[in-house]
């Protein structure tokens, strides 16, 4: 079927009335001799995935520093800030980017280091 046919038919089918649907798919049932509702046992509702569920109840997160942009004096004195290390471990962090900024923080938290490290002109990754 050419595309231009499969537009039509698309074109046609979006106009129709919530009626005319149900009328459609009736039809479309009968002629070939199929169901469009799911079998009443034949078919278990997939419990959510584990990422699925990591991603709605997340409330830690980590902060990585991925880059210190052209401003690598700067970033480190974000990281010094924030951190709490000394000049050579948060040149050593900065440096050896991409590398874990903050552990374990709120998502709030998370988005304020970003917003920090992004302004001093270096990038992070909120995982």
């Amino acid at each position: 079927m050419a595309a231009s046919t499969i537009d039509k038919i698309v074109d046609s089918i979006g106009a129709l009335t919530a009626i005319e649907l149900s009328e459609l798919k009736t039809a479309l049932e009968d002629k070939f001799g199929v169901t469009a509702a799911a079998p009443a046992m034949g078919m278990m509702m997939a419990a959510p995935t584990a990422a699925a569920a990591e991603v709605e109840e997340k409330t830690s997160f980590d902060v990585v520093l991925t880059g210190s942009g052209e401003t690598k004096l700067q970033v480190i004195k974000v990281v010094r800030e924030l951190t709490g290390l000394g000049l050579k471990e948060a040149k050593d962090l900065v440096d050896g980017a991409p590398q874990p900024l903050k552990q374990g923080v709120t998502k709030d938290e998370a988005d304020s280091i970003k917003a920090q490290v992004a302004e001093a002109g270096g990038t992070v990754e909120i995982k």
